[in-house]
């Protein structure tokens, strides 16, 4: 039985909500825009390493942190009352009810070496649900975009997951952890069911390939240890396109699991992952 609102509860006025999700909608792509003309047009020749974080091989450049300030700085000033949550540290509670959750360089070390899949991925939560979604890939000239219950758009035209194949001719996309024990876990992983599937693909920016299954790049994608920032976008997008997303059996995509996939894929997926262990080290 659906749950049903209490007679004196507040009631939502659709168009104030149809209202705030424009506003919300604007303003994360115009961080976007502008973080992504930053990271391109200011990218130093000698672009290096700032800091790392899990290990010395997950790395924080000095434009990560300039486009996690630029994006915050813009939101901020149009929505002072917003919280944040952003992968180079930001984080405040807010007090309006909406939360942007910040990946200002999704795929750092790609674009620490100047490879193109890297992305800026911009979420934003109304009292704790995703409801708008933005990914800026300025290398492939493309952003991708999702309203809740709205569907899905790159460079505005709509997209959808595509058609699910037979488990054998599906490609998928997934990534890897920068801790060598994780790793080591995940390439077992990988062993047995890369014979079971037509083939993998490790692009580096998670939120690009939650978009490439929303836009039928991707049969598939799944990966253990993605941040909120990671997957918040990029995972409603991928909803609003048809796909399911989720972990591991009746959870949400989290921490130790994420798969995006069409529903019939999703049904096979879920449990074999679940099976072969994707979920721990």
């Amino acid at each position: 039985m659906p749950d049903q609102q209490h007679p004196d509860a507040p009631q939502t006025d659709p168009a104030q909500t149809a209202a705030l999700y424009d506003e919300l909608l604007d303003i994360a792509l115009e961080a976007a825009r502008r973080a992504g003309t930053l990271l391109v047009d200011g990218r130093p020749a000698d672009l290096g390493v700032a800091a790392t974080k899990s290990s010395p091989i997950d790395v924080v450049t000095e434009m990560d942190i300039a486009s996690e300030k630029l994006i915050t700085g813009f939101i901020g000033e149009r929505r002072p009352d917003d919280g944040f949550l952003g992968e180079e540290g930001a984080s405040t509670d807010g007090t309006s009810g909406v939360r942007w959750v910040i990946d200002p360089v999704d795929g750092t070390v790609n674009y620490l070496y100047g490879l193109p899949s890297w992305s800026v991925s911009i979420a934003a939560e109304k009292d704790g649900e995703v409801v708008v979604g933005v990914v800026a890939a300025p290398m492939r000239g493309e952003t991708y975009q999702a309203v809740l219950g709205r569907g899905a758009f790159n460079n505005g035209e709509r997209i959808r997951h595509r058609p699910a194949p037979p488990l054998s001719q599906a490609l998928l996309g997934t990534g890897f952890s920068y801790v060598a024990e994780r790793r080591a876990a995940q390439a077992e992983v990988l062993r047995t069911l890369l014979p079971q599937v037509r083939d993998i693909r490790r692009g580096g920016s998670a939120a690009i390939d939650l978009c490439d299954v929303a836009c039928g790049r991707l049969d598939a994608y799944y990966e253990r240890g993605l941040n909120p920032w990671d997957l918040a976008a990029g995972a409603l997008i991928a909803r609003e396109a048809g796909a399911l997303t989720g972990g591991r059996p009746g959870r949400q995509a989290a921490l130790e699991l994420t798969l995006a996939a069409s529903p019939e894929l999703f049904a096979q997926l879920q449990p074999l992952l679940d099976e072969l262990g994707a979920w721990h080290d």
